[in-house]
């Protein structure tokens, strides 16, 4: 096999190129913490007065915009909306005026809690933006669905030849890291049901795979030196094939995790919605109670 075929196989990338979902929620969060801060910098330049009439319509805009938030639940539910653009551009608009609306309310309301009903508000807007950016992480782990999860792993095993008979592994020249990899896949496959084993597939399983992939990279080093040294390749092919094969390692247990941790990721999501429906309608109810305080005194 050619040094180029090799490195390729080692790959074992799939046609599809994407951003980690990681770093997607890493933008995602960073972004929100960098408005909020942008809010509060607003407000310590006591730019805006309660009684303002730019303050006022910076609270309104904010609440239209909430409200307009809702519309993402009837686009996805109602029929009759069913026609209305695609669901990701509605998700994606959902997202944008969450994130924005409360961002004006910030600024609206100073951060500073007022009345016992406009405390109230916004502590239930707090919880509702949280609860959000908390579904949106588990969404996007559900999204793709148990069975592309496992079409993906499988593909990476097809392409890597790891646990695959008739096949020969791209990591044959490392036995000891091919069977680290599948003695983790064998014991991340426990098929324990209820709450505490699927807190442990989310919050321990990476612990464990992270503790795994450091071990694999530490036995990869001696075998490649060998393999290096058999092939003759140059210092710019040792550290090619060393990325290549420290990729693979890390495709393979993520890809392994990421099927584990499907079920867990939809039972929270589940539970989610139990938790953030309710929140939703205090929101509104006190946003109306708060707008009528407002106008009325």
């Amino acid at each position: 096999m050619s040094n180029s075929a090799a490195g390729a196989a080692l790959d074992g990338r799939s046609n599809a190129s994407h951003m980690p979902t990681l770093s997607k929620d890493l933008i995602v969060y960073g972004a929100i913490a960098f408005l909020i801060w942008v809010a509060r910098q607003i407000t310590l330049l006591d730019l805006f007065k309660s009684s303002d009439d730019i303050n006022y319509w910076l609270g309104v805009t904010g609440a239209s915009l909430m409200l307009l938030m809702m519309s993402y639940p009837l686009r996805k539910h109602l029929r009759v909306f069913h026609n209305w653009g695609g669901l990701k551009t509605w998700l994606a608009a959902h997202m944008v005026m969450g994130i924005g609306g409360p961002m004006l309310i910030l600024i609206h309301s100073g951060f500073r809690f007022g009345s016992l009903n406009a405390g109230v508000a916004l502590w239930s807007m707090i919880i509702v933006v949280a609860s959000g950016v908390i579904g949106r992480f588990i969404y996007t782990r559900v999204n793709r669905g148990l069975y592309g999860e496992k079409m993906g792993l499988e593909e990476l095993k097809e392409r890597s030849g790891i646990e695959k008979t008739g096949v020969r592994s791209r990591l044959t020249f490392a036995p000891e890291v091919e069977k680290m990899l599948v003695d983790f896949s064998s014991n991340a496959q426990s098929g324990k049901q209820g709450w505490r084993a699927y807190c442990e597939r989310v919050f321990v399983l990476p612990c464990m795979q992270w503790l795994v992939y450091l071990r694999c990279i530490k036995l990869l080093q001696i075998p490649l030196k060998q393999l290096a040294v058999k092939r003759n390749w140059d210092r710019h092919q040792r550290a090619e094939h060393k990325r290549l094969a420290r990729k693979l390692v890390r495709r393979y247990l993520n890809a392994v995790v990421r099927v584990e941790q499907f079920g867990a990721y939809e039972w929270m999501l589940s539970a989610w919605h139990i938790a953030h429906i309710p929140f939703v309608y205090l929101l509104a109810v006190t946003t109306v109670i708060h707008i009528f305080a407002v106008h009325a005194y």
